[in-house]
């Protein structure tokens, strides 16, 4: 169920909410008892509940009845997320040339090859 129209909720997430929310991107929709098992049986049930049911009202995790069980999905992919903390960190530095500058003098050399092949295809966009 993830889109990239969804809203995905805040974007700064607690260590337990983004453990739990890469297993449902890893995985897909899952009950509580399949991010328990996904997270290797560290958490008890209710901990993971209360979790799920936080996610879900920050509208980051959308609950699917499945018969009597309940899988929770993520609202937006885990790249829309990650591209979300990007455009945050651009809003809120003071200087956002040089925020630019240091992301593409720290990224991978095959990753910048991919943004300045993407930059090319988009020059013409309006």
């Amino acid at each position: 169920m993830t889109s990239d129209d969804e809203p995905c909720g805040p974007l700064r997430l607690g260590p337990l909410e983004q453990q739990v929310m890469d297993a449902l991107w890893d995985e897909g929709p899952l009950s509580i008892r399949e991010v328990i098992t996904h997270l290797g049986a560290k958490h008890a049930y209710t901990t993971i509940a209360t979790v799920l049911g936080n996610l879900e009202r920050k509208q980051v995790v959308l609950p699917q009845r499945e018969g009597r069980a309940v899988k929770y999905a993520a609202r937006c992919t885990r790249e829309r997320h990650a591209a979300r903390l990007m455009e945050e960190a651009l809003a809120t530095s003071h200087d956002r040339a040089a925020t630019m500058l240091h992301f593409v003098d720290a990224i991978a050399d095959g990753d910048l090859e991919r943004l300045r092949e993407y930059l090319a295809r988009h020059e013409g966009r309006p």
